[in-house]
């Protein structure tokens, strides 16, 4: 029997997807401060509609990316419909498996001077 690859990188997460990951690694959230992180960090250049962050946020919480919250920073001043998320220890592992793919791309984009050095 053939032995399987486990060294076969992860398929590349969608903008939205990641940026999702990449905002609650900061801590949790709920979804409209996930929108305005995302708006915030990529500097406009993804924008999460409701449709989008919560369609993905459904499958993250499927595959296990990310799962709800119960607990509240105040719940004496938070809306109780909100709902909070946190990415999981499986979701942090996935989003640093994107960041050093897009760290790698980014890199040999610079190689062939597609883009400039990093700015300070």
């Amino acid at each position: 029997m053939a032995k399987k690859d486990t060294n076969v990188a992860a398929p590349a997460l969608t903008p939205s997807t990641f940026q999702i990951l990449l905002a609650l690694a900061g801590g949790e959230r709920h979804g409209y401060s996930i929108m305005k992180e995302v708006a915030e960090s990529s500097e406009g250049g993804v924008r999460l509609g409701p449709g989008t962050l919560y369609g993905t946020l459904k499958r993250l919480l499927e595959i296990g990316l990310v799962e709800e919250s119960g607990e509240r920073a105040d719940a004496e001043t938070e809306d109780e419909r909100r709902r909070y998320y946190r990415i999981t220890k499986r979701g942090l592992t996935v989003a640093r498996a994107e960041a050093r793919r897009l760290e790698l791309m980014v890199r040999a984009a610079r190689q062939k001077k597609l883009i400039g050095p990093a700015r300070a």
